[in-house]
């Protein structure tokens, strides 16, 4: 079923943990946009302590729908869980919890038909296919989507070998949590059935990352738009966490576009980042490096939806989430003459979280000089 090109699989696609009882979780997030309705999915699947038999063991299935409604189920059996890739996070993705267990067979990838006619409660994904079934007994709440996906950037140029979204340093455990965009624009075509109606796309922007380790980040935004106004091959994506390093704290941040077959990173390694948001409903963000400068600013006037993400306490609500956000995204280049606009694009189909804390005041921070040291947070946008 996975016959995505080596070309585009991710670095950090496989799972990653690596079998000892260390408090671990590992998380997944599948989005599709239909611009036509104006309407977004976001699956957003986790793993927390899959050795079994501790205090957060199990994993979840999150689902944000039309007009950032919300559904959830968890799975309390972390046996009914699979993935490819333990414990060093190579090879191709592939995943999926089952909610009961299955006599006949381990869980594991089936072929669609398989699924559908044995897995009554689950999902399964990979990089080109993604499907589940789920329901709620308490409030016969029911979701259950079948697409496939066509990769059309993974992170980094378009055709050339995909880029680790942290540096070099994301392989080591010292910069935990991790975090990877494994997909930051594609095409899925399928339906999805959203509580009795159903939804049929074809070639719809599609979106994917990941996040995994044993650490949490202590605040933390996230901006990612891959459905612009006349713009159908740009994406975006804008990030940036608090989080602890050894004995500190840092913050840092991360922006990168694709666009045209070309891909604009400005991170701590290369750039100057700054940004300044609000605790809901102003996001601003700006960085330049020695070629370029960028300059996203996006808004909501929604309350935004609370999501579970894992902590150190388990799966919580600490963070809040649209798919409704405003953006309006400026790249620009240097040369001798002076500075050219290079794109201007806007949105208001864009993905915009906070989460956890304080939020009493809005982040502000100067810019931030490129280093030397390559590292980037792990941002709870999915899980």
């Amino acid at each position: 079923m996975d016959t995505l090109p080596k070309t585009l699989i991710t670095p950090h696609s496989g799972y990653h943990w690596d079998g000892s009882q260390r408090r671990f979780f590992e998380g997944w997030y599948y989005r599709v946009t239909l611009p036509e309705l104006n309407q977004t999915f976001a699956f957003m699947y986790s793993i927390e302590d899959p050795m079994g038999g501790q205090p957060h063991s199990g994993g979840a299935a999150q689902i944000l729908g039309p007009e950032d409604s919300y559904f959830c189920r968890t799975f309390a059996d972390v046996g009914q869980f699979w993935s490819w890739g333990a414990p060093t996070g190579m090879g191709p993705l592939g995943l999926g919890h089952w909610g009961h267990p299955t006599p006949w067979q381990r869980p594991q990838f089936l072929m669609p038909e398989q699924f559908d006619s044995h897995v009554t409660q689950g999902y399964q994904g990979t990089n080109t296919w993604h499907q589940g079934h789920l329901r709620d007994p308490g409030t016969e709440q029911e979701a259950h989507w079948q697409y496939h996906i066509q990769p059309v950037y993974a992170w980094g140029e378009g055709g050339k070998s995909p880029k680790s979204t942290g540096g070099l340093l994301s392989f080591l455990p010292i910069f935990e949590p991790g975090w990877q965009v494994m997909m930051a624009h594609g095409q899925a075509t399928g339906w999805i059935d959203w509580q009795g109606q159903r939804y049929v796309f074809e070639k719809a922007p599609a979106y994917a990352e990941k996040n995994w380790g044993g650490a949490f980040p202590q605040k933390w935004f996230w901006i990612n738009c891959n459905c612009f106004a006349d713009q159908p091959d740009l994406a975006l994506t804008a990030a940036a966490g608090r989080r602890g390093v050894l004995w500190w704290m840092e913050s840092v941040g991360l922006m990168g576009v694709h666009h045209q077959g070309q891909f604009y990173e400005f991170a701590p390694w290369n750039a100057e980042i700054s940004w300044c948001v609000s605790p809901w409903g102003e996001w601003t963000m700006q960085a330049h490096n020695s070629e370029y400068e960028i300059e996203v600013r996006a808004s909501c006037d929604r309350p935004g939806t609370p999501l579970r993400a894992p902590t150190q306490n388990g799966l919580v609500f600490i963070c809040k989430d649209t798919m409704h956000g405003r953006v309006t995204l400026t790249l620009r280049r240097y040369h001798a003459q002076g500075v050219t606009q290079i794109l201007k694009a806007h949105s208001h189909l864009c993905g915009l979280e906070i989460g956890g804390g304080p939020w009493q005041t809005d982040w502000v921070s100067a810019p931030i000089p490129a280093q030397a040291v390559e590292s980037f947070p792990w941002q709870m946008a999915s899980s």
